[in-house]
């Protein structure tokens, strides 16, 4: 192909590259795009992308959302491509994000024995050592991906619910607001942009009626909110909010994800979540959605 065949890509289009750790959830994302509305293709080989680029350049915007999973099944092509977005990029017109999936060792060992299927860089050994190889050849792809997403804790139904609130802005001129509250003992949420830490407010877990509820529960939600404190907090949160988000739009960002943090997330974080969720879906700019990480962790 030469620069006199190239032609511009049709207005919208979006190529969505889906990659990360086997065992992570790859089969569940493109489930859930195809259900979006995208056009999907499984083990693409990655010298193929340029090609399948032209394709969506010539349905005159009939393909204007495309899922390509991309992942070691093809590993003898896997090297190439890093250069065949480099290609795309420079050539076509068309937007595309690298969405990577990922799982701790200990978790994707356990799928792996529950499930058993045998690892493809490990056919004959132990799940643990083909898991270290790959997570070391896709190191570089990660640290190049647009989206990470730690799916260690999810379900396969969470893992969808989140794939449709990243995704479903594809095609539309809105911005993406996901809020997400978490535990800071589980860890901090890896594909966050932003993170509040609201561990300074005063706890409801130390109140014994309020304990086994969530930050969803009207008497700690209330509880939360009163204190002089969370007012001024959030005065000031939202005020930086409604100055970063339009920033964000303005720069042709499709999404903002904001994570905020309380030690176990299930009170404060959560009541918070809820109130910026409220107070930021009332633009016509922005899709806004709430999720809670951690908040059912503890119950039986």
């Amino acid at each position: 192909m030469t620069e006199q065949d190239i032609v511009p890509a049709a207005a919208g289009a979006t190529l969505i590259i889906i990659t990360g750790m086997s065992g992570a959830g790859k089969t569940i994302a493109v489930q859930s795009l195809e259900d979006l509305g995208f056009f999907c293709v499984d083990n693409l080989p990655p010298v193929l992308i340029p090609k399948f680029a032209e394709l969506i350049e010539q349905s005159k915007g009939k393909i204007a959302k495309v899922a390509l999973v991309i992942d070691l099944r093809g590993r003898e092509f896997f090297t190439a491509l890093s250069e065949s977005l480099a290609f795309m990029k420079d050539q076509f017109t068309i937007s595309c994000e690298i969405l990577f999936l990922d799982a701790t060792d200990s978790v994707l060992v356990q799928r792996y024995k529950e499930s058993r299927r045998h690892h493809p860089l490990a056919p004959k050994g132990m799940p643990l050592d083909g898991i270290r190889l790959e997570r070391k050849m896709l190191e570089e792809l990660k640290n190049s991906a647009t989206q990470v997403i730690d799916t260690s804790n999810m379900k396969p139904a969470q893992l969808k619910e989140k794939i449709v609130s990243r995704f479903s802005h594809v095609g539309k001129s809105t911005l993406s607001v996901n809020i997400t509250s978490f535990g800071f003992k589980y860890g901090i949420p890896i594909d966050a942009d932003l993170i509040f830490d609201v561990r300074f407010l005063p706890n409801p877990h130390y109140v014994d009626q309020l304990r086994p509820h969530t930050g969803q529960n009207s008497d700690v939600y209330d509880y939360v909110m009163k204190w002089p404190e969370t007012q001024a907090f959030l005065t000031k949160l939202l005020d930086m909010l409604h100055f970063l988000i339009p920033q964000y739009h303005k720069e042709g960002k499709a999404q903002v994800i904001i994570g905020i943090g309380c030690t176990g997330g299930k009170h404060r974080s959560v009541a918070i979540s809820e109130y910026l969720g409220k107070m930021l879906g009332v633009s016509e700019t922005e899709s806004v959605s709430v999720s809670h990480r951690d908040a059912e962790r503890d119950r039986h």
